[in-house]
């Protein structure tokens, strides 16, 4: 699952800047013979490590989103490994959550990040006490780029399963936290955003994801 979009954040700062804009004109035109700034660089590094992440996260149409994953039977440093792997490709593609079938594995394991507390990973995860308030809120995918459709998922319940060293583990999960892990665990029985929407987001949705025909010059006899 894909992060909320803050781009309305920046909102304030350019305003409070635009009255300052033209006064540097000169200024601004000297900065660029110098080439790209320290913030410039930052932005294309981690919009290139971004890419390289995306690139090893299965994307739409692939069949192994749409396969329903294992349970995890043996807890061995692979699993650690996986889980590992996992919480880096999801941080660097810019994501809250990942599950292993986004990646090609077919178990169920999951990790997720809804909030400050850090990276978390859930083996054979379980939803008990699946409240019946529910709401519906944009969601984002990893696997579905430049797609975001609304889905509506229960607001409260209880995730229960192993850690990757086997050990039970139990989170209370509101809001944020709840719709996150319902994503992922959708991805673990092959359910995507798409499945969750209603018919006119889906159609729109399919209409962003289809592959769109490269048109070139025809190539005419001599």
């Amino acid at each position: 699952m894909t992060e909320h979009d803050h781009s309305h954040d920046h909102d304030h700062d350019h305003d409070h800047h635009h009255g300052h804009d033209h006064d540097h004109d000169h200024d601004h035109d000297h900065d660029h013979d110098h080439g790209p700034s320290a913030e410039e660089f930052e932005r294309a590094q981690a919009e290139a490590i971004r890419r390289r992440a995306l690139q090893q996260i299965r994307q739409y149409p692939d069949p192994a989103l749409r396969l329903r994953a294992n349970e995890v039977e043996i807890f061995d440093e692979a699993l650690m490994n996986l889980v590992e792997r996992m919480i880096g490709l999801m941080k660097d593609a810019g994501g809250v959550g990942l599950a292993a079938t986004q990646v090609g594995i077919l178990q169920r394991v999951f990790v997720f990040e809804p909030d400050e507390d850090g990276p978390k990973a859930i083996v054979n995860p379980v939803l008990s006490n699946v409240g019946s308030d529910k709401d519906s809120d944009e969601e984002g995918c990893l696997s579905l780029q430049h797609v975001r459709v609304e889905v509506e998922r229960p607001t409260k319940l209880t995730l229960s399963g192993k850690d990757p060293e086997g050990n039970d583990v139990t989170h209370d999960l509101e809001g944020y936290g709840a719709r996150v892990v319902q994503h992922e665990l959708d991805h673990l029985d092959g359910v995507l955003i798409i499945d969750r929407t209603d018919a006119a987001s889906r159609k729109e949705a399919l209409g962003t994801l289809r592959p769109r025909p490269v048109l070139t010059e025809p190539v005419l006899p001599r």
